[in-house]
Formats: C-alpha cells, sequence, structure tokens
C-alpha cells in the first residue's frame, strides 16, 4: 500500500498494493502539472479523502486539486466504463519519496499519438533525486 497527500494535509489517497509503474504523460495538462500517475478503479484499488475543487478537461477528465494548497491530487474518468467501473489515477509525487522510488516510468504520448511508449529503464527516483 502507497499513501499520499496534499501540502497541507487536507486531501489524502491510498493505492492498495504497488503500481506496475508511474506514468509520465506529456500532454498540455500533465506536462504542466509535473506529475507521475499511478492507475486503478475508484473503490477498488484507489481510495481518495477530502475536498478537492476539479478542473474538467473535455468530457472525459477531472482534474482534482487540493483548494487550500493548490497540489493536484488525482484525475477522475467522467464516464464510468463498460463493467460500471470508474478509472481514476493518484499523483505518486505526494507520496513519501522512499515509498515510490523503484517504481518504473512509463512514458505516455498524450500529446501526439496517445500511445504508450518504450520503457527507458528511469524510476521514479531518476525523476526526483
Amino acid at each position: 500500500m502507497i499513501e499520499g497527500s496534499c501540502l497541507c494535509g487536507s486531501v489524502r489517497w491510498r493505492f492498495e498494493g504497488t503500481p506496475d509503474g508511474a506514468t509520465a504523460c506529456n500532454c498540455t495538462a500533465c506536462r504542466r502539472y509535473g506529475v507521475l500517475w499511478a492507475y486503478a478503479y475508484e473503490g477498488d484499488g484507489i481510495e481518495v479523502t477530502g475536498e478537492t475543487r476539479p478542473y474538467v478537461r473535455g468530457e472525459a477528465l477531472s482534474f482534482n486539486f487540493c483548494p487550500t494548497c493548490g497540489c493536484v491530487a488525482y484525475w477522475r474518468g467522467l464516464q464510468l466504463g463498460q463493467d460500471g467501473r470508474r478509472r481514476i489515477a493518484v499523483n505518486l509525487r505526494l507520496a513519501e519519496p522512499e515509498d515510490v522510488a523503484s517504481i518504473s516510468i512509463d512514458h505516455f504520448d498524450g500529446l501526439n499519438t496517445f500511445d504508450d511508449l518504450p520503457r527507458d529503464g528511469k524510476c521514479v527516483a531518476d525523476y526526483w533525486f
């Protein structure tokens, strides 16, 4: 289990288990936010608590941030999947560094192709330290 919180501690999340990777996306939002995402489903792998404010982008996602300190804590899908579950991803940069340091980085081209790119052997620690 990995836990994270915003700077002021008002918004918290919990990721059950260890994610397969931390996604670095280059879309116009993610590159500005500087986030690293870990994905699961709301109430099934990820739990979030605390009041947030959403920034709704298009018809697919809301980016949810703490209204006090401004940290982006997670994104949430606006639509349910065919299986009735809602996709959600937490910002691993809100976790303690030692808890996520060894997680491999996955690259996603959200700017041009919407393709997953090959891993380059880097992990979260290479981005932070």
